[in-house]
């Protein structure tokens, strides 16, 4: 069988390349095998990363095992908790792109025959996807796992806690003493956060695609069957190689679908969407923001966690994981079951068995928490092109509101005015120029939601923005508004005390003035400087797309 790596390991022109593989270490035998990626985003700046490298050897022993040659290179990631807030959070979602072409370069240069991707947190894991079936090579992904919850005022807590804790302080509602203890307890250690937050989002919908094994979404990044897992990921990768399994026979239209299923029963991140369209276009099955809506009023949303709820991802696990989701939604036939996985067999064969352990952490279809999915696309004249919100996340009593627009530049500028107290019930906070274009980099906006949760306003006061909200925010946040401020969007038009209209059952959003009074306001528009006129940004800044194809690159 030929394999990529004949490229640079077979004949005796490749006598030099093989010397440079001996130089390493490599010995006659271990070239002779098929040579396997192992892209690991381990570095001591992410706690969902701080132990990849535990992980990262794991995989390499079963590739060893299944007889096959790891060769370790690294990723970066951004740990968006710690970029959150300020500039840095400009160059989170930017970066999948850089993940994405680093992995090509990496892997094409070297003329690797597979790869088994070892992220965890939120851009790494769709910025690596994103590159696998870019190339179509075989591929497994092998993420960290969550962080357990943390005990804080006896409770389990997770990070969403801890940034609405800042809301509370800054109210009056919190001492500096407890929010102290609060930031000393709520990440216990390592992994991603604990809530159904991005990252947790995208190694679930990675499981449900079938790119990663079973339990890759909900392992705990502390359990032991974590180490197996990677073990497992290992061999499995080999078994793709020599089968020839590659990455677009996986992701195709039938398995993002499932994935966009399993994502309205678990109530996933926003920002679900916003990878899924590019992970849908990477693999040349690109999915239209329609279709969220068109599965959303299928598919029941069945589980509740952070920040919708109290339960974490060591709950879903012990709950029965996603595997328990999948064969819930097999029996309403909200997913097809023929679709193939990296295990070999399809997601049927995989969710055999699989039942619900726990109800108040999985609801069966007989009693969900809602008839609809988790996410809502909304349509009208502020975002023609569509903008998304977390609906299981938000209050009942704010699925429809109106009220007065309250009208920001910047993120900045927003957040300066609710914790000066500028912000009361009833409003809409509008933030623009935070798109992926405008930003640059489509900032996620979860101080001003975590700081309006604090403040009890969250069931009062609505946020609307061209930027992003994390998985970590709850309450009428409503963001990927498109087009943009930037691109010339009427979310760029809108002006102090403008009315505006949302109606999230009926998929609506309405800036309430007239069109007349709006071709003026445009015929008038100023546009600001770019925030960002040097390095990598500005460059991503003219070719990046729109939130409704995923912010990929032109």
């Amino acid at each position: 069988m030929n394999r990529k790596s004949d490229n640079v390991t077979k004949g005796a022109e490749r006598a030099p390349n093989r010397s440079l593989f001996y130089a390493m270490g490599y010995t006659k035998e271990e070239l002779e095998r098929p040579l396997i990626g192992v892209v690991s985003a381990h570095s001591e700046i992410v706690p969902g990363h701080i132990h990849l490298d535990k992980i990262a050897e794991a995989v390499k022993a079963g590739i060893r095992s299944a007889g096959g040659t790891p060769i370790q290179f690294p990723a970066i990631g951004v740990c968006d908790g710690i970029a959150m807030g300020h500039i840095g959070m400009k160059y989170s979602l930017a970066s999948r792109e850089l993940i994405a072409d680093s992995v090509e370069t990496m892997t094409i240069a070297h003329q690797l025959d597979g790869l088994v991707l070892v992220p965890n947190c939120d851009k790494i894991v769709p910025g690596m996807i994103m590159a696998a079936v870019r190339m179509d090579i075989p591929a497994v992904v092998c993420s960290g796992g969550p962080m357990l919850a943390g005990k804080w005022g006896g409770e389990e807590v997770s990070l969403s806690k801890m940034f609405e804790a800042v809301g509370a302080n800054k109210a009056g509602m919190m001492s500096d003493c407890e929010l102290e203890a609060c930031e000393q307890s709520v990440c216990p250690g390592c992994g991603s956060c604990a809530g159904m937050y991005t990252a947790n989002s995208m190694n679930c919908l990675s499981e449900a695609i079938g790119i990663a094994l079973p339990g890759n979404g909900t392992i705990p990044a502390v359990s032991g069957r974590r180490v197996m897992l990677a073990k497992r990921a290992g061999a499995a990768i080999m078994d793709m190689v020599n089968k020839g399994i590659t990455a677009r026979q996986i992701v195709n239209q039938k398995s993002l679908e499932n994935a966009i299923a399993c994502d309205m029963a678990l109530g996933c991140s926003s920002n679900s969407v916003l990878h899924l369209l590019a992970i849908a276009n990477e693999a040349g099955s690109p999915i239209e923001l329609k279709t969220f809506n068109e599965i959303s009023a299928k598919v029941p949303n069945l589980c509740h966690l952070a920040p919708a709820g109290h339960t974490h991802i060591q709950d879903l696990d012990a709950a029965g994981g996603i595997r328990a989701v999948q064969a819930e939604l097999l029996k309403g036939g909200y997913i097809d079951g023929s679709a193939i996985t990296v295990t070999g067999k399809t997601v049927a064969e995989n969710a055999s068995g699989a039942k619900i352990l726990d109800e108040g952490s999985i609801r069966p279809l007989s009693n969900p928490y809602s008839e609809t999915g988790g996410l809502q696309i909304l349509w009208g004249n502020l975002a023609p092109e569509g903008c998304v919100v977390k609906r299981s996340a938000v209050a009942p009593e704010m699925l429809t509101h109106t009220g007065r627009a309250r009208v920001f530049n910047s993120e900045d500028e927003a957040i300066a005015a609710i914790y000066g107290g500028k912000i009361v019930d009833g409003d809409v906070v509008v933030i623009r120029y935070e798109g992926p274009k405008g930003g640059p980099g489509m900032r996620e906006m979860l101080n001003p939601t975590s700081a309006l949760a604090g403040m009890k306003l969250d069931k009062t006061v609505a946020l609307i923005t061209d930027g992003r909200f994390s998985g970590a925010s709850r309450g009428a946040s409503i963001g990927h508004v498109c087009p943009e401020a930037a691109d010339g969007g009427v979310i760029g038009l809108v002006e102090e005390g403008d009315q505006i209209e949302i109606d999230i059952p009926a998929a609506k959003i309405t800036l309430l003035v007239s069109d007349e009074e709006l071709a003026k306001r445009d015929a008038n528009r100023v546009f600001p400087e770019p925030n960002i006129k040097t390095g990598w940004l500005s460059r991503y800044a003219k070719q990046v797309s729109g939130a409704n194809f995923g912010a990929i690159m032109k």
